[in-house]
C-alpha cells in the first residue's frame, strides 16, 4: 500500500530542496538546480519565482564571459543576504565567540572574549553568554532585527533535544539549559549543540563528495572529541550528544584525565597530555589547565628536530588515537577521518603510531586504505556547522509555505 504525500508537505520539501541547492552551489542556474535536485524545470521555475517574489532569492546577472557564449545566457540564482540572519555562539575552554551570519552565510559581525571558564561561577558563565549575545543584538551599526535563530556550541556532552549542556570539561558546572535561557532572554529560537558534531556538519557542507554517508571528525585540541556521521545521519545517543571518543578507555588505571577518570584516550592525546608526557611529568600529575597554541606548535617543532621526549609524547598520542579508532572501525568499518585542531598540524608526528595501532586491531584489516585530512583551526568549522544548522532551520521552518514568520523578516507574504 503506497503512502501519499500531502501537497503542502511536498511543496515545503521542494522549496527547501531549491534553497539548499542554491546555498550549496552559490549562484546556480535553474538548469543546474534541476540537475542537482531532480525536480522538473517547471517546478524549479515556479518555486524560484515565488522565492524571488518573497525576497528570499535574487537573480544574478550573467558574467561577461557567459554573455559572450551563443544562445540565451543562464541566469544564476543567489540567496538574498538580507532575508534573515542567524547567530552562532561557541563556548570552549577559556574562550567565548559570537558571530552574526547573514542568510547567504557571510559573517557580518563577530566578537571574541577570553574567560576563565574553569573558575567562573555558574551565574557568571551564563551571564557572559547572555551579555555577548545582547551586545550583538543591540549593535547600532547592524540591522539584526531579522535574527531568526541562535545556535550555541560547547565542548562536552549536550542532550539529544539540543537544549542543555549536561557536562563539559571546561567548567565544573553541569546541567545548564543554555537554549532555554537564551530563548527566554531574547525571544529567539535557540539550540545547544556539541562542538564536534558541528564540525561534522560543516565538513559535509564543504565537501559533500568526501564527507557524505560515513565519516568522522576528531578534535585534537586541549580535549579530544568526535563527530560521527553514519549512513548520512549525525550520530547521537539516546539521551546525549554521544560520540565521547576522547573518554573511551585506552589503558585501564592509566594516566589521569581531566574528566577525573584514568586511562582515557584524551589522557594521552589531548594537548595537556602531550605536554605532560613531553615534559616527562608523572601520569598522576594534574592536567595543565590550558596549553597555548603557540606552546603546542613549539613542542611539535622540537619533536621534529630531535628524537626525544617530545617525539615520544606524540607517538603515545598516536597510539591512543589509533587503538581507539581501530576499535571503532571494528564496529562500523573504516571511514574517512578529518583531524581538526592545533594538534592536527602535528599529524605527521602522530600518524605513524596511529596507523600501526589501527593495524593491530580487528578494525585494521583495511588500515592502509583509511584516509585522513587535517584542519588546524576548529573555530571556523564549529561556527560554520552552527550556522548551517541554524540556516537550514530557517529554510525549512520559517520560509516554508504557510510558516509564521517573525516580525522583521522578509518573506511575510509566504503562502
Amino acid at each position: 500500500m503506497s503512502v501519499g504525500i500531502r501537497h503542502d508537505d511536498l511543496r515545503r520539501r521542494n522549496r527547501a530542496m531549491v534553497i539548499a541547492a542554491v546555498r550549496r552551489a552559490g549562484q546556480p542556474s535553474r538548469t543546474e538546480i534541476a540537475a542537482t535536485t531532480g525536480l522538473s524545470h517547471s517546478t524549479i521555475s515556479a518555486i524560484s519565482s515565488d522565492l524571488i517574489g518573497e525576497g528570499i532569492l535574487a537573480e544574478s546577472k550573467p558574467s561577461e564571459a557567459g554573455s559572450l557564449k551563443r544562445g540565451r545566457p543562464q541566469v544564476g540564482l543567489s540567496l538574498n543576504p538580507e532575508a534573515a540572519a542567524v547567530m552562532t555562539v561557541v563556548l570552549s575552554l577559556n574562550f567565548l565567540s559570537v558571530a552574526v551570519i547573514d542568510y547567504a552565510g557571510q559573517v557580518i559581525a563577530e566578537e571574541q572574549r577570553r574567560l576563565d571558564t574553569l573558575t567562573m561561577s555558574r551565574d557568571a558563565l551564563v551571564g557572559e553568554c547572555v551579555a555577548i549575545v545582547r551586545r550583538r543584538l543591540e549593535d547600532p551599526d547592524l540591522d539584526v532585527r531579522n535574527v531568526a535563530r541562535i545556535a550555541l556550541a560547547i565542548q562536552g556532552i549536550t542532550d539529544t533535544r539540543a537544549r542543555a549542556m549536561l557536562w563539559s570539561p571546561i567548567t565544573p558546572h553541569t546541567d545548564i539549559a543554555f537554549a532555554d535561557i537564551l530563548e527566554d532572554e531574547f525571544g529567539i529560537p535557540a539550540t545547544m549543540e556539541n562542538d564536534c558534531n558541528m564540525m561534522a556538519v560543516a565538513l559535509r557542507w564543504r565537501d559533500p563528495q568526501r564527507y557524505r554517508d560515513d565519516f568522522i571528525a576528531i578534535l585534537l585540541s586541549h580535549g579530544i572529541g568526535m563527530g560521527l556521521v553514519l549512513k548520512g545521519e549525525l550520530f547521537t545517543g539516546t539521551h546525549s550528544s554521544g560520540g565521547e571518543f576522547g573518554h573511551m578507555i585506552h589503558r585501564p588505571n592509566g594516566a589521569l584525565c581531566r574528566c577525573g577518570r584514568r586511562g582515557c584516550v584524551e589522557a594521552y592525546a589531548g594537548n595537556y597530555a602531550i605536554w605532560r608526557n613531553a615534559r616527562q611529568m608523572s601520569e598522576d600529575a594534574e592536567p595543565v589547565a590550558d596549553v597555548s597554541d603557540a606552546d603546542m606548535r613549539a613542542l611539535a617543532t622540537a619533536a621534529r628536530e630531535r628524537d626525544g621526549p617530545e617525539r615520544e609524547a606524540y607517538r603515545k598520542a598516536g597510539e591512543a588515537l589509533g587503538y581507539g579508532l581501530g576499535s571503532l572501525f571494528a564496529l562500523i568499518d573504516p571511514a574517512p577521518v578529518a583531524m581538526v585542531g592545533v594538534s592536527a598540524a602535528a599529524f605527521d608526528l602522530i600518524e605513524p603510531a596511529l596507523r600501526e595501532a589501527i593495524a593491530q586491531t580487528a578494525g585494521g584489516q583495511h588500515s592502509k586504505s583509511i584516509s585522513f585530512d587535517t584542519e588546524p583551526n576548529e573555530l571556523p568549522l564549529i561556527r560554520e556547522g552552527c550556522a548551517m544548522r541554524a540556516l537550514t532551520f530557517v529554510d525549512q521552518e520559517i520560509f516554508a509555505p504557510g510558516a509564521q514568520t517573525r516580525s522583521g523578516l522578509v518573506g511575510k507574504n509566504v503562502a
